[in-house]
């Protein structure tokens, strides 16, 4: 009887063992303490100030609260890397006298994502997302940090799946 009482409690203890390697954001075991997000200049042919570091911070952020890793300035475990490459606004739809009644922005990113603990993991994508708003609305204030919270919510996500979450 006490032979069959520890092989319970080794099986409920292994069981929770092995579950530890997973967490909520699915991101598995991470062979990695730390991670460095560099500056994202804004390359594209449309300059809109101050993107370039609203994106940066927000990649940061989204790996900060979605894992345990430590942010540092140099020599991360992980690096993140790249540059703006697009941000467009083109009109999407028309009204019966040819003029745009809904205009999209959309904007593109280039990551270079490096491990250097699994080479492997190593990539270089690109990144996309757009935010349709109406084109009798200007671009601007809430109307521009809506679209940037919303394409930046997406992108980053994106990145996070495709250098940690292996989805």
């Amino acid at each position: 009887m006490k032979k069959l009482k520890y092989i319970s409690i080794l099986i409920v203890l292994f069981s929770f063992s092995s579950c530890s390697v997973y967490n909520f954001t699915g991101t598995g075991k991470i062979d990695a303490k730390t991670f460095q997000v560099n500056f994202f200049p804004n390359n594209s042919d449309l300059i809109e100030p101050g993107i370039d570091r609203t994106f940066t911070l927000a990649l940061q952020d989204l790996i900060q609260n979605q894992t345990n890793l430590n942010l540092v300035k140099t020599s991360g475990d992980l690096t993140y890397e790249g540059e703006i490459v697009d941000y467009r606004i083109s009109p999407m739809t028309a009204t019966a006298d040819q003029k745009a009644s809904q205009n999209r922005l959309k904007i593109r990113i280039n990551v270079r994502f490096t491990n250097k603990n699994k080479e492997a993991d190593d990539f270089e994508k690109t990144f996309e997302f757009f935010y349709d708003y109406p084109a009798s609305t200007q671009l601007t204030g809430s109307t521009l940090t809506t679209a940037l919270d919303e394409i930046f919510d997406r992108i980053t996500q994106d990145i996070f799946n495709e250098s940690l979450a292996k989805w």
